[in-house]
């Protein structure tokens, strides 16, 4: 059958270096395009020149971008530097007296041009691709041999088909090939004859399975077509004799190119041997007899829900009529195989009745003993080692660390358990790993790196020197000046002097103290570092890398540190590669952005914006280049505002910061402290930004534009908010919150070295409040639109539109209706937020709710409401299933009754209960959180007051404000008269306002101003909650101050 995908096999992922350069192939290319000067790349010829040329290029372009780092602990992991190069052999030599490696022959990813393993740090492409087993079934070629193969008559030829599914074997009816792909017999090590595609038989060589070890010797060279109607006896097959058929999906690259048929369980097979059964063209076309295709589907494994015969009822149900039904077959080949391999149970053989999981090794292992198969292995996809070979799969000697046996496996499952890996989606493919994870080839013949202590003909290969590094980190600056180990360090160190049992001492907890030059001093130093810094706290790294070197990285610690378990990481952090506006980088789309110039571009800070909004979670993040541009004049708009705001800082209000907005900011902040805090920590950092800046910066939007429509923003709150806004977003943009931190707010030290914003739990129901009160005046401005423009025609005639309104009423409701209130609370108490499909169906919730008499009268709103309802909670949470609301609607419409008036520019507003109003048809969608409105024009003055008409004149130079004619009705409030001066200037409607009278208000207004003080002199402001009051005999007056008929304002 061909089975192309094992149904528990790990999948493993593209190769870096593809997600990086694409097409380009030469190392010449990619070092040009990553800015290496053309005459420096050919020194690279020479291995030590890459250690001496990429890292200080790395470390200045990482503090170019602002990275704060102890430099002191860089270090080179090779023999170049000593100090590192003896921690590799203490380490080694540590793995091997725990009897963790060993020698002998395995199975490994092999070059032969290299004449070595070939691990994925030495790949070209492949990274991360490793062994795929299969089981090679030997089909007998029966007499008559075809033409091509008469001289090798008398002996035993056998196609060698590659299968995962060795238990199906007793279903087949006949083998496939393709008639154009090139085949080769070849010599077998025990002196049969195979016939298989060169490239599996190149794989085969090199597993002990032809007569010298990596040789081929081909006897015939044949094709697809010359072995067409061939006889062949397949083993455990219920026929004495099939025939070699023609399939088109067989593939040369993918097992030998011999497909085994068992069309039962195969769809593909299925497919393939239906078309040859009706259609007598296709088969004179490969010369097929009729005889060749009588075989009709064995029923070896029952499937639940499939019968029998899975294959057969599954393509019935797709409706599949041919093997070229390519998309249907691969939804066929998924429920077929995954379902078969995990619920059947085989109908025939020996296993009968056991589970096809079971049963699967047990026959496998039956047919290898008997000779009727063989283990073979070959990669998964292609492997290309950096030498431009195609890697194989060799059984060669070789020392390798045992991973995946049974007692190391399963102490660094324990360790596992306990880490923290951020994403679910990091630990399933941790505990994938572990699970499939076998022994690992750690040396190999040439290259940088450790000799191996015991047998220095072999070197430590690069995955496996650098697992437990990070502890060499801890005192690398105690001993060595440099990265190369070329200098002695603070402690004067020799690397001579570094014994294993040194080592010991520096790392192991029970170790005892070493016969040594070094002074216990020196020794107990480095000892109580490396037990202050360790264990890791976080490993941060490529999600590739889960797959290898962080699952050898537990491993080793585990070994290591066998003793002490608090030693073991603590969390590791997988991520994904970097995308350019949603493609990879490669040279061909020309969209390769380095470190160094994205800086230069977009400076340190813009870079570091765009990168944390690029995303953080296993997907790859997408750099979008529109997003850094704008995340650019983001940043400088916001220095701009903080300067603005720190200048007027003395005129904003001062006092108790007890508004409704002043409370809704200070719960802001308390809000985007926390959160903020808590996703920084859990290294969601597009998350922090989200809340802690855009989401920050809409907050201080909304205070602004409700403080102007009250008292003006309040001086030290809107300070605690500029303070905390760069404190949040220091770890993103360290340099701009610096700035703004030392040469604006004139704060002493580094931004990086404040404390976090001091927070208190934030109050829930204030920011839904908010919210809600945001939400409502959006909704009111846009029916407000379609009341005065409808843009509607009724019988062909345009309707006039509305008069405009200077009246609104608002209609609030505060419970539900008692049908409303059953509806939501059976969704409430059915609602699964985990689950896929958090309610239950909407037959199920009709049928349980029409039984109920509260609901019956209104069936026809009911499923509306409900489909309401769930949008709301997709929207807004699960608090909309409360019955009532967490604030008070008729108090919030009320505080802010001149920010609603100023927003909609009407005049008054009346707050309605809906459950009184007369047209109760036009209130019955009110309910709590759902309010709805009505505008009028109503005759709005006052006129049982007395009034004055007053002149309001802006006297600030260079304004856009002008004199203003309006009425004061005694008993006004002076916000009173500065919302109708707001209402009368649109102009005025986002700022703050101040009313100022005139000493003597009969000569002021004619008195020339003093331009160095024109607010001050011979003016006083008048508070906005002083009252004014009508005289008949002194007119207007604020207290015992008369006003005069001409008053000044000003505008910030």
């Amino acid at each position: 059958a061909n089975f192309e995908k094992d149904p528990a096999a790990f999948e493993k992922k593209k190769s870096k270096m593809v997600m990086k350069f694409g097409d380009t192939k030469y190392q010449w290319g990619i070092m040009e395009g990553m800015g290496v000067p053309a005459s420096e790349i050919p020194k690279f010829s020479e291995t030590d020149h890459w250690l001496t040329f990429f890292p200080p290029h790395c470390m200045q372009d990482l503090k170019n971008m602002g990275l704060s780092a102890d430099w002191r602990r860089g270090f080179i992991t090779t023999d170049v530097n000593p100090y590192y190069d003896s921690f590799v052999r203490w380490q080694f030599t540590r793995l091997k007296a725990k009897q963790k490696i060993k020698f002998g022959k395995r199975f490994s990813v092999f070059s032969p041009k290299d004449n070595q393993p070939c691990m994925d740090h030495d790949r070209k492409s492949g990274e991360g691709v490793g062994p795929q087993e299969y089981t090679g079934i030997k089909i007998k070629l029966l007499s008559p041999f075809p033409a091509g193969l008469k001289n090798l008559e008398g002996k035993n030829v056998y196609l060698i088909a590659a299968t995962l599914r060795p238990e199906t074997m007793y279903g087949q009816t006949n083998c496939f090939v393709k008639d154009d792909i090139e085949y080769i017999a070849f010599e077998a090590r025990n002196g049969d004859v195979y016939i298989t595609t060169m490239r599996a038989a190149r794989n085969m060589a090199w597993q002990e399975l032809t007569p010298e070890y990596g040789k081929v010797n081909v006897l015939h060279n044949l094709t697809g077509s010359d072995l067409m109607g061939a006889a062949i006896k397949p083993p455990r097959c219920p026929f004495e004799k099939v025939y070699v058929l023609p399939m088109m999906g067989v593939k040369a690259n993918k097992g030998t190119g011999v497909v085994t048929s068992v069309p039962s369980d195969a769809p593909d097979d299925y497919a393939a041997l239906m078309d040859l059964k009706n259609k007598q063209p296709l088969r004179e076309k490969y010369g097929i007899a009729d005889h060749m295709v009588k075989f009709d589907p064995v029923p070896i494994i029952n499937v639940p829900g499939f019968g029998d015969l899975c294959a057969v009822t599954t393509c019935d149900q797709l409706k599949i009529n041919s093997q070229n039904d390519k998309d249907k077959l691969l939804l066929a080949k998924e429920k077929c195989y995954m379902k078969g391999f995990n619920e059947g149970v085989l109908l025939v053989g020996n296993h009968a009745g056991k589970n096809v999981k079971v049963a699967k090794p047990i026959i496998k292992e039956e047919m290898v003993a008997a000779g009727e198969a063989f283990k073979y292995q070959e990669p998964e996809k292609a492997i290309v080692s950096r030498s431009g070979d195609d890697c194989v799969i060799a059984l060669c000697d070789q020392w390798f660390l045992e991973y995946g046996e049974e007692k190391w496996r399963a102490v660094t499952e324990e360790c596992l358990k306990d880490m923290e890996c951020y994403f679910s989606d990091t630990r399933q493919a941790f505990e994938r790993t572990v699970d499939w994870l076998k022994e690992h080839a750690c040396s190999r013949s040439y290259g940088l790196g450790t000799k191996l202590p015991w047998d220095e003909q072999w070197l430590v290969e690069s995955l496996s020197d650098s697992t437990i590094y990070m502890a060499y980190y801890t005192i690398a600056h105690f001993l060595q000046k440099d990265i190369y180990g070329s200098q002695e360090g603070d402690l004067a160190i020799k690397p001579e002097e570094m014994t294993h049992e040194v080592w010991d001492y520096v790392f192991l907890k029970n170790a005892p103290f070493p016969e040594t030059t070094i002074s216990r001093e020196k020794l107990e130093k480095m000892r109580t570092e490396f037990q202050y810094w360790y264990p890791i706290d976080m490993r941060s790294s490529g999600k590739d890398l889960v797959q290898n070197h962080l699952t050898y990285c537990l491993y080793n610690h585990t070994a290591i540190w066998d003793e002490e378990p608090d030693k073991w990481p603590r969390s590791i952090r997988a991520n994904g590669h970097l995308l350019m506006d949603g493609e990879k980088m490669s040279k061909s789309l020309g969209n390769i952005l380095t470190l160094d110039q994205a800086v230069k571009i977009y400076s340190a800070d813009g870079m570091r914006l765009a990168l944390a909004d690029a995303g953080d979670v296993l997907e790859d993040a997408n750099f979008n280049i529109a997003q850094a541009n704008a995340g650019i004049l983001r940043l400088h708009t916001l220095i701009e505002w903080i300067t603005e705001t720190v200048q007027e800082l003395p005129h904003l209000r001062t006092g108790s910061p007890d508004h409704f907005y002043d409370k809704v900011l200070a719960n802001d902040i308390n809000t985007a402290a926390a959160q903020a805090d808590q996703h920084f920590s859990n290294t969601m950092f597009r998350d922090g930004l989200k809340v802690g800046f855009y989401e920050f910066l809409s907050a201080r939007d909304r205070y602004r534009e409700l403080a102007a429509a009250g008292a003006g923003m309040h001086r030290n709150l809107i300070l605690k908010y500029i303070k905390a806004q760069i404190i949040i977003l220091a770890p993103i943009c360290p340099h701009i919150c610096d700035y703004v931190w030392r040469e604006i707010l004139k704060e002493h030290g580094s931004v990086v070295n404040a404390s976090w914003p001091e927070y208190q739990q934030p109050d829930d129901s204030l920011t839904k409040a908010a919210d809600h009160l945001m939400e409502t005046v959006h909704d009111f401005r846009i029916k407000l639109k379609n009341y005065t423009n409808p843009n509607v025609k009724k019988k062909g005639k345009n309707i006039a539109p509305n008069e405009v309104p200077n009246h609104i009423t608002i209609f609030i409701a505060a419970s539900y209706p008692a049908w409303q209130e059953k509806t939501l609370n059976y969704l409430k108490e059915n609602y699964s937020p985990n689950a896929a499909q958090p309610f239950p169906e909407n037959t199920a919730i009709l049928q349980y709710l029409k039984t109920l008499p509260e609901v019956k009268p209104f069936m026809k709103k009911l499923m509306p409401f409900v489909a309401y309802v769930k949008a709301q909670v997709v929207e807004k949470g699960p608090s909309v299933l409360e019955s009532h609301l967490a604030f008070d609607e008729r108090a919030l419409f009320e505080g802010n009754r001149e920010y609603i008036l100023r927003s909609l520019d009407l005049d008054s507003m009346e707050i309605c209960e809906a459950s009184t109003y007369a047209d109760q048809k036009l209130v019955a969608d009110v309910c709590p959180g759902k309010n709805l409105c009505k505008f009028e024009k109503r005759e709005l003055d006052p006129v049982e007051k007395g009034h004055v008409d007053v002149t309001f004149v802006n006297i600030q130079p260079c304004t856009p404000f002008f004199k203003q004619h309006l009425k004061v009705y005694d008993t006004d409030l002076v916000s009173d008269v500065i919302a109708r001066l707001k209402r009368a200037d649109r102009k005025l409607k986002s700022r703050s306002v101040e009313l100022y009278r005139y000493v003597d208000p009969e000569k002021g207004p004619r008195q020339l101003l003093a331009f160095d003080q024109p607010m001050l002199w011979n003016k006083r402001r008048l508070t906005d909650t002083s009252q004014i009051q009508l005289c008949p005999e002194q007119g207007l007056k604020s207290g015992i101050n008369q006003l005069g008929d001409t008053l000044c304002y000003v505008v910030s």
